[in-house]
This record gives C-alpha cells, sequence and structure tokens, in this order.
C-alpha cells in the first residue's frame, strides 16, 4: 500500500482536486481525494506543493518498431514487400528495450499504442500497452487495438516509385475498396460454413467489420479524410482520423460522423506536400466543432518525451487548458478503449500515476516519480 498525499491532484476528468491524495493498493488506485486510512500504508509520499497526474497517454507511436540510434536493423515498422499486409502485427516487431521506452517513463507517459507504418495502404494490426517492462506480452493492455490503413502521398509515392499500385489516390482508395470486399466474402463463406483457404488477412479484418476493433488510418488532407470516412459509412466501420492534418479546414464535417482524432505530430516539420497546412490551431478547431481530440507525437517523428509539450502548444492555439489535458490522458484512453483501466485518477483504475514538480502546463516543469501499475518505474535522482 501505498500514500501520495497532500499534492494538488489533475484527476484527467476535468477535476483538480487540491490538498488531496492517492492512495494504492495491489497496483490499482482505491481512493482518491481526502483517504480514509485502515491500516498504517508501507509507503508515504509527501506531495506538499507538487502535483499528481495520471500517467500520459499517446495514442500514435512506433515505439519499440521503429528503434532509436540504429537505423535500419531497428526498422520494423513497414512491411513494404506488398500495399496490403492486414495479417502482419506490430506485437511481433516490438522490443521493449527501445531507448524511447526509458523516454516515455521519464516524460510520464505510461501507456502507448504502437502501429505499423503508413506505407501501405493496409498496414496490420496494432497493440496498446503500458511503457515497463522487458517482455512485451506483459506489458500488453489491449490486443489488437486496431487496424492501421494510409491514405495519400505515403502509399503511392512508396510503393508507385517500384512501378506497381497504388500510384494515385484512386489507386489506394480502390484498393483499400476491394480488400474490404474480399473480406467481406470470406466473412461471409465462414458464416455459412463453406470450404475456404486460411487466409490470416482477411481473418484479420473480418474483426474490423464486425467492429471488433476500429479501423485506425492516416489521413493528413481533407480530401483523404473525406476518402476516410466516404469508405467508413460505405462499409459501416469504426474508425480514428490519424493526423487529420487539414481537420480544421473540414470541422463541421468531421463532427457529423462522430469519430475521434489523433492530432499531429504538429512539433514537426512541413516535410511534405500534404503537411503544408500543418499548425496548433486544428486541435481547438476539432474540439469546439465537438470532435473528440487526443494529441499524439507519432514517435519517433516526435520524441515521445514531447508529448506534453505538444498539448500546451495546442492550447495556447485555442485548446482550453482542460481539454488539452483531456487529449493525453482521458481522451486519449477513451481512443483507445481502455479508458476502464487508465486515464484518469479513479478509484478502481490501474495505479499508473506522475508527481510533477510544479503545474505539468508550466512548461519548465519536469517529473520526478513515475509509476506504472502501483510501481516506480522513474524516479529524477
Amino acid at each position: 500500500m501505498k500514500l501520495i498525499k497532500n499534492g494538488t491532484i489533475i484527476v484527467g476528468n476535468g477535476e483538480t482536486l487540491t490538498n488531496a491524495s492517492v492512495l494504492i493498493e495491489g497496483g490499482k488506485v482505491t481512493q482518491v481525494g481526502e483517504v480514509e486510512l485502515g491500516e498504517e500504508p508501507e509507503q508515504v509520499i509527501d506531495a506538499t506543493g507538487l502535483y499528481i497526474t495520471p500517467g500520459l497517454i499517446d495514442v500514435h507511436t512506433h515505439l519499440g518498431v521503429h528503434e532509436e540510434g540504429i537505423g535500419q536493423p531497428g526498422q520494423d515498422f513497414n512491411e513494404t514487400s506488398s500495399p496490403i499486409t492486414p495479417e502482419i502485427r506490430a506485437l511481433d516487431g516490438i522490443n521493449p528495450r527501445d531507448k524511447g521506452f526509458d523516454d516515455a517513463r521519464k516524460a510520464g507517459v505510461t501507456t502507448v499504442q504502437v502501429l505499423p507504418g503508413s506505407a501501405n495502404v493496409i498496414g496490420g494490426e496494432m497493440v496498446t500497452l503500458k511503457t515497463s517492462g522487458n517482455v512485451v506480452d506483459e506489458m500488453v493492455l489491449r490486443r489488437p487495438s486496431g487496424m492501421k490503413a494510409a491514405f495519400g502521398e505515403n502509399p503511392k509515392r512508396l510503393h508507385g516509385s517500384k512501378g506497381h499500385a497504388p500510384v494515385t489516390r484512386m489507386g489506394i482508395a480502390a484498393m483499400f475498396r476491394q480488400q474490404l470486399r474480399k473480406a467481406q466474402q470470406y466473412k461471409q463463406k465462414l458464416e455459412r460454413r463453406e470450404n475456404v483457404e486460411d487466409n490470416l488477412g482477411l481473418e484479420n479484418l473480418g474483426k474490423v467489420l464486425d467492429k471488433e476493433i476500429p479501423l485506425r488510418a492516416h489521413a493528413h488532407r481533407a480530401d483523404d479524410i473525406v476518402t476516410l470516412l466516404r469508405l467508413a459509412k460505405e462499409f459501416d466501420l469504426d474508425i480514428s482520423i490519424e493526423h487529420c492534418t487539414e481537420g480544421h479546414q473540414i470541422p463541421d464535417y468531421i463532427a457529423q460522423f462522430n469519430f475521434p482524432a489523433a492530432i499531429g505530430p504538429t512539433m514537426s516539420t512541413r516535410s511534405k506536400v500534404e503537411l503544408s497546412d500543418k499548425g496548433w490551431e486544428t486541435a481547438g478547431i476539432l474540439n469546439q466543432a465537438g470532435v473528440s481530440v487526443s494529441i499524439t507525437t507519432d514517435h519517433p517523428v516526435v520524441g515521445i518525451e514531447y508529448l506534453r509539450m505538444s498539448a500546451i502548444q495546442a492550447h495556447n492555439h485555442g485548446l482550453e487548458e482542460k481539454d488539452a489535458w483531456r487529449s493525453i490522458t482521458l481522451n486519449a484512453a477513451k481512443h483507445l478503449g481502455v479508458d476502464e483501466r487508465v486515464g484518469s485518477l479513479e478509484a478502481g483504475k490501474d495505479a499508473d500515476v506522475v508527481l510533477w514538480n510544479d503545474d505539468p502546463f508550466n512548461g519548465s516543469s519536469y517529473v520526478l516519480r513515475t509509476f506504472v501499475n502501483g510501481e516506480e518505474v522513474y524516479a529524477l535522482d
């Protein structure tokens, strides 16, 4: 049993509690606010003058599958042998010893979603996991947590340069549509108990058609976002819009569909044409329109240690502070379908807790301690 007492708690759901405490037992939060003790805790941390928050969440990363500092040997995030690879899993390429996991813990990031890259029209399954551990299977929070798809420049540039489809945006949409139809037919044959050749990719796409997992689609430009929404309506899919860079151009249209958006990595440069209208105001405009917004670094495009700073910048450009905070805590947890476990400091949830020297939305503040499942995984000293 651990007690962190007398701090300012940013709960994650919009509430802030002063002179409040968090009680941790068995890896879970058991009490928040005014704590009543039945017995003396094993560890007491005095947080007077400090801030206590839930662990931060990055909804779109390539941690462990695009390792830092080792070049090609660590690039396991794009299976570019084909533009259609729904059979692959990010889980099978993650190295939990990637330095990015250390950076995440130091920055108070305790949950991440790891995705395949955006080279393929359909890229494979993703996984949501905690940032602490030596065996990736023991770090998993949700498996799978989505199916990756990508629209726009990346698939047509990579595969078009090889002289095969897709070469255009039309080709990307057609290839996506054709593969979903194949998955529908495969699923119907299985339901009719027909003999079919085993196809892992079509089986995985069946999870998307059944809404067991969402389709999470890379789409920067407004026209690519509209194409994604058109296809989601055609196949009755649950989706999330990943990046949504030009979402501020069509916020009311996006809001009609009631799908969440992962905004970022806005701290990156305008490295390609579809990023030419990138700006910090996008999150605030979409949020104002009623879109559920999360912030992402797309690590290692932007280092995961800058997740909080990205949320601060979004706040500085129009996203209300409470919504900016939710974009990297509770909204992010809902985006990933794990909000019953993480995203806020509430009784019954995992004890993913961060202790800060000052208000986290003060850019000069820093993490003193990070706990995952109640265990200390980082301390400043």
